[in-house]
């Protein structure tokens, strides 16, 4: 009988799971509104730069910069939020998300911006950034616990990815009629619902952070916690794919603009669209990986997201039509939240608790510490080769790795983890 009431539950409510959880429901809603306004200064930033510079090597740049933070501290990081309340420590990173963004908006309206202005704000961003991702990975268990934590990953993902499609649609849009500026002050504006959120989370009691009961030191937990992922190859094999795949293949918010300005001829408008492409295509993907989240992830769904993200981004290599371009596009993005999601769960979920902040401030470093050598490297490509010639090297790179991987490990291609 407890067999059959628990086939029950998983039936009827596993598609929204994690919202049983108060305290997720506060920081879930507050996301929803916060990262439409995110996007919207991901959009805006890139244009901004490409106006005042003209250039896809400048763009690179500041994506390098912007992410340059999480290369240098991201191991760091992660052993500090394990000594600190991390609600207390979300509050002080949205705030400071909060604070730059009013300020890029000041400097765009009074139009006294320079390309130098950007550049700082972006690092200082980054900085604040390389805290908030790992906090907000690591918090997330003690929201839902850890039967509901794949859900609570598929739904903040589901969010993310909504909002891929209306911060840069909107954004565009904003941009078009009313100028740049507005979409900085609107992204200001939009950390009030999730700083309130995560001010009213009641936890049930303060979590004791492993590296206190363990009494080690901060480099002896980062040696301690490179060591864990270099010897387990259940956590190193996704950990090296997304690697790559981050660096060759995620680079959107360089090349997605300049395929906007050269290749259709267009403005802010269509370019926003074009990442709402993106956006769509993850949103579909989230609603199905919610809907399978009960089996819980497989590494051969990795595998085969990673090729679809790669095969798919060939394909957009020789598109001319606007309307292919969305769809591909639109395409490669359901491969992306299926890549990113069954790679998130496969780390938090294989990953012992005292070990789990350390693994994950390792993915945060990879899923950002290296964008800015993606950026860099798709930036230089296309201003030296043009866009598409920068898509298709980063994907066939992708694609090749992903091949060699299953070659070398093909016995992973079976390993499944369920809850």
């Amino acid at each position: 009988m407890e067999k059959v009431l628990s086939k029950k539950r998983l039936q009827i409510p596993q598609v929204v799971a994690a919202l049983k959880h108060r305290n997720f429901r506060l920081f879930w809603g507050g996301q929803c509104i916060s990262l439409i306004g995110t996007w919207m200064q991901n959009v805006a930033q890139s244009w901004l730069v490409l106006e005042l510079t003209r250039s896809a090597f400048w763009l690179g740049v500041v994506s390098t910069f912007q992410f340059l933070p999480m290369t240098l501290f991201s191991l760091y990081a992660g052993t500090l939020i394990d000594r600190f309340p991390k609600k207390k420590m979300l509050i002080f990173t949205q705030a400071g998300l909060m604070t730059l963004a009013f300020i890029l908006a000041v400097d765009t309206w009074m139009h006294t911006v320079k390309l130098w202005h950007v550049l700082i704000l972006a690092v200082l961003l980054g900085v604040m950034n390389t805290f908030d991702m790992p906090a907000r990975q690591a918090f997330m268990i003690e929201l839902v616990g850890e039967a509901d934590l794949m859900n609570a990953i598929v739904l903040n993902s589901s969010i993310f990815n909504a909002a891929r499609v209306v911060g840069p649609s909107v954004s565009g849009l904003v941009i078009a009629k009313l100028g740049i500026a507005l979409c900085f002050l609107i992204n200001a504006v939009s950390f009030l619902p999730v700083i309130t959120g995560i001010w009213l989370i009641r936890l049930p009691k303060p979590v004791q952070p492993a590296s206190r009961r363990c009494q080690e030191g901060v480099w002896q937990g980062i040696k301690a916690g490179l060591d864990y992922v270099r010897k387990t190859p259940g956590i190193f094999v996704p950990l090296a794919l997304l690697a790559v795949i981050n660096v060759f293949a995620f680079n959107f918010n360089v090349l997605v603009p300049l395929y906007a300005k050269n290749v259709f001829h267009a403005g802010a408008k269509t370019y926003g669209f074009l990442m709402g492409a993106n956006g769509v295509g993850a949103i579909i993907g989230s609603v199905i990986l919610a809907i399978r989240s009960a089996h819980g992830p497989k590494m051969r769904s990795l595998f085969i997201a990673a090729a679809g993200v790669s095969i798919f981004e060939l394909l957009l290599v020789p598109a001319k039509s606007y309307a292919l371009a969305y769809l591909l596009l639109g395409i490669t993005g359901l491969w992306v939240i299926t890549f990113t999601t069954n790679c998130n769960s496969l780390l938090q979920v294989q990953s012992p608790p005292n070990m789990r902040g350390r693994v994950m401030s390792i993915y945060t470093l990879v899923f950002g510490g290296l964008v800015p050598l993606g950026s860099f490297l798709s930036g230089s490509m296309a201003h030296a080769w043009g866009a598409p010639a920068a898509l298709g090297l980063g994907a066939l790179i992708s694609l090749a790795f992903t091949v060699a991987l299953v070659i070398w490990r093909p016995s992973l291609l079976k390993q499944e983890i369920n809850f």
